[in-house]
């Protein structure tokens, strides 16, 4: 057999090749770089942002995980790092873009936005957008009962003059709320999506006694192709058609109340991909509104919806849904010229623009971080000893053998992988038929490693296994194949040796990512301390998941939501200050959220325990489950506090299962956040432990 040539030394590699290498210049522009220790940095106030100011992502990740006694928040991973400041950059920026088109143009009337509260409901990010556009008249948009009044709520605290726009299906208590809204002066429209919800705002609105402001939501004929673009067109799933619009014009004015009618909103899709086809949806529908004009609604803002794009892949390329071929300042741009040349066409007066750009907002300000805590062992085969069983081989197994050494030692390996292939295949028969053992079958999978490591041909994509759940937090990877950009959070200075693929946690052969915003199923990794058999340490990064990602998350296998951080720039000593630490969500809550008891359930294992063994160990062993119902359902970081959880069990009993325990407890617990405690303190976990 061939010797197999050793490997190169790599070659020099920097933390600017890293960043080619992931696309970050590219995805991560203008808030995410390669800082000189080869690690993600994070530039909260994007283009603006001084060297000093820079947060670097794997300082926050040490200082979220690391023991409280140590100086950490004794947080437990998976964990999402929130950079309000990026936000406030983003929402500064969607404002400026539009106010610079509106200016250059000569626009004569403003742009305020709102913020779709379904792309993530977390309080504090909706507190923020209120509060970083309050000088923007930045307003909330909602679409179910519940989102209406955590808008109503949030938006008593923001600008008088900001949108409250009520899309989604209507009942006659979601009518009554949107009128109950305006009658506490929030800014308040309710957008119909059916023809048949103007009967309950005509209705309603005289029974209360509230006047109200309509809006309506226009089926356009254009239509982008693609996922996102399902829902747009003349067969999309909302809106009224041409016919139905009328219709409902004509019913307001019957009733006196076509004054009411103020707002034209229309959605071409998310990810929208250019601006060619964003100015032709917003020239259709700004006819629409010019027509409404003419038959005498009170028309005066037009609300384009959402669809400004994120670039995930940081190609800048209109033709895949993981990109688009344009910024917000040419989104802006192209908006404004088309409303504005439709309505001088038409000598309308130029109306408020209105956008529900929920993606492009709040997308960049999020990252998860997660933790690869093993691999699969590279293809490192030794030969093996096959002259051994070579009498157990049958004829035609035996010649293949022959074969591959004569096609060899002539270096025809094309040959050498044709014989070795067909080789394994009569051995598996073999196997089957019982003819053969396993260190047979073994040996014959190690030549064939062997071989195809010394071609070239074997595929070595390795699974690195982390703790993660890609149904709770990576939805939309799994239910329609959105790729978000991965990359290590850190040794970006190193040269990645591995190509890997992803696997959660989960019990679900879909639970892995193996498509990636390079286009490759596989992702160039750095090989795990240890060989990849475990120690953990790895931290990887999934970016620009701040929209739908959490609100969609399910709870497969029972895996809850990750922890999460506030972070933000300061001028302390590392750059940052975590404003808010939250540990993630703890066996008991998942539990309880698929109508289990915790507490009963806890009462059951707690009698089941002293019926098996009284004293020390049935103490150790309530204390260890009540500790095991507190903890996030996710790998802990350290097993011995895990196994230090049960303490008392085993060989250690009496006063060296108490002084173990709290010795456990003086440390620092666990991985996480889960503080061991000692056996002596079992009697606060009960009840109020889940």
């Amino acid at each position: 057999m061939p010797a197999i040539a050793a490997a190169a030394p790599p070659p020099h590699w920097s933390p600017s090749l890293s960043a080619s290498l992931y696309k970050i210049d590219g995805w991560g522009d203008p808030y995410f770089s390669v800082n000189a220790s080869g690690n993600v940095a994070v530039r909260p106030h994007g283009e603006a942002t001084l060297p000093h100011q820079e947060i670097d992502l794997t300082k926050v990740v040490k200082k979220a995980t690391e023991a409280k006694g140590s100086g950490g928040l004794g947080l437990q991973l998976p964990l999402i790092v929130r950079f309000p400041d990026v936000l406030k950059n983003r929402v500064e920026s969607l404002q400026g873009a539009f106010d610079f088109a509106i200016e250059s143009q000569g626009y004569e009337s403003h742009y305020q936005g709102v913020y779709p509260v379904k792309c993530n409901q977390d309080r504090f990010i909706v507190e923020d957008v209120v509060e970083f556009g309050l000088r923007y008249r930045f307003g909330l948009e909602a679409g179910s009962k519940a989102e209406l009044l955590l808008a109503m709520s949030c938006l008593c605290k923001g600008s008088p003059d900001g949108f409250l726009i009520c899309n989604g299906y209507k009942d006659a208590e979601y009518v009554s709320l949107a009128l109950v809204a305006r009658r506490l002066e929030l800014n308040t429209v309710i957008v119909l999506e059916q023809e048949e919800e103007i009967e309950l705002v005509v209705d309603i609105s005289r029974k209360i006694g509230v006047r109200p402001v309509i809006g309506m939501r226009a089926k356009l004929r254009t239509k982008h192709a693609g996922h996102f673009g399902s829902t747009s067109g003349e067969k999309g799933k909302f809106g009224l058609t041409t016919a139905q619009v009328l219709r409902v014009a004509k019913r307001l004015e019957t009733e006196g109340m076509l004054g009411c009618l103020q707002l034209l909103h229309f959605h071409i899709g998310s990810q929208i991909p250019s601006t060619a086809l964003l100015a032709d949806g917003v020239g259709e529908a700004a006819q629409i509104y010019c027509e409404l004009v003419r038959l005498g609604a009170g028309m005066r803002v037009i609300d384009v919806g959402g669809g400004l794009g994120v670039d995930y892949d940081g190609s800048r390329s209109p033709n895949s849904d993981n990109s688009v071929g344009y910024g917000v300042q040419e989104y802006a741009a192209a908006v404004v010229q088309a409303i504005r040349l439709a309505c001088d066409r038409k000598f309308v007066k130029h109306p408020i623009i209105c956008s529900e750009s929920g993606r492009a907002l709040i997308s960049h300000h999020s990252v998860l971080i997660f933790e690869a805590v093993s691999a699969t062992k590279g293809a490192s085969p030794a030969v093996p000893p096959l002259e051994f069983f070579m009498e157990s081989l049958a004829e035609d197994a035996r010649s293949d053998y022959f074969n591959i050494r004569a096609a060899a030692i002539r270096e025809d390996y094309e040959m050498c992988m044709l014989y070795a292939n067909q080789l394994k295949n009569r051995c598996v028969d073999q196997f089957k038929e019982g003819s053969l053992g396993l260190e047979h079958l073994a040996s014959v999978d190690s030549l064939c490693e062997l071989l195809g490591k010394a071609t070239g041909s074997l595929d070595q994509v390795r699974t690195y296994h982390v703790n993660l759940s890609v149904f709770t937090s990576v939805p939309d990877f799994w239910g329609i194949g959105q790729q978000f950009p991965i990359v290590p959070i850190h040794k970006l200075d190193q040269r990645p040796m591995v190509k890997g693929i992803l696997s959660d946690l989960t019990c679900d052969s879909d639970g892995k990512i193996d498509k990636f915003i390079t286009g490759e199923s596989s992702l160039m990794l750095h090989e795990l301390e240890g060989g990849g058999g475990g120690g953990g340490g790895y931290y990887l990064g999934m970016f620009l998941g701040g929209a739908y990602q959490e609100a969609l998350g399910g709870m497969h296998n029972l895996f809850g939501g990750p922890s999460v951080v506030r972070v933000a720039q300061s001028d302390g000593p590392h750059g940052f200050a975590v404003t808010r630490a939250v540990q993630g969500v703890s066996c008991g809550e998942v539990l309880r959220a698929m109508q289990h008891e915790p507490e009963m359930m806890f009462e059951t294992l707690r009698h089941r325990a002293e019926e098996c063994g009284g004293g020390d160990c049935a103490a150790a062993l309530v204390g260890g489950l009540a500790r095991s119902f507190h903890n996030m359902p996710y790998l802990s970081a350290t097993n011995t506090a895990a196994a230090a959880m049960f303490v008392g069990c085993g060989h250690v009993h009496g006063r060296e299962s108490h002084a173990a325990a709290n010795a456990n407890a003086g440390n620092g617990g666990g991985g996480g956040g889960g503080v061991v405690i000692g056996v002596a303190d079992e009697e606060q976990w009960t009840y109020c432990c889940a």
